[in-house]
């Protein structure tokens, strides 16, 4: 079973890797990119559990490790 998490800045937060992205594509040309927000891209893969039990490993995993719930949000599909 496959676990493809996606943890992304919230809404408010400055987003510094956004700003430099949004800078260099300005700078290469591309000047109709209004805004870019960078986040990160994770897939686990767990073996020998439940759908229902795997929901609940990746829920906690994201909570305590992959993504700082603070300024962080999170989803995730199971595959």
């Amino acid at each position: 079973m496959k676990a493809k998490v996606y943890v992304t800045l919230k809404d408010g937060v400055h987003d510094v890797q956004g700003e430099a992205v949004l800078g260099t594509l300005k700078h290469m040309g591309f000047a109709s990119v209004g805004e870019v927000r960078v986040g990160k891209y994770i897939e686990l893969n767990l073996d020998g559990m439940p759908k229902p039990q795997a929901e609940k490993k990746v829920k906690e995993m994201c909570d305590k490790l992959l993504a700082n719930t603070v300024i962080e949000s999170y989803r995730y599909e199971i595959e």
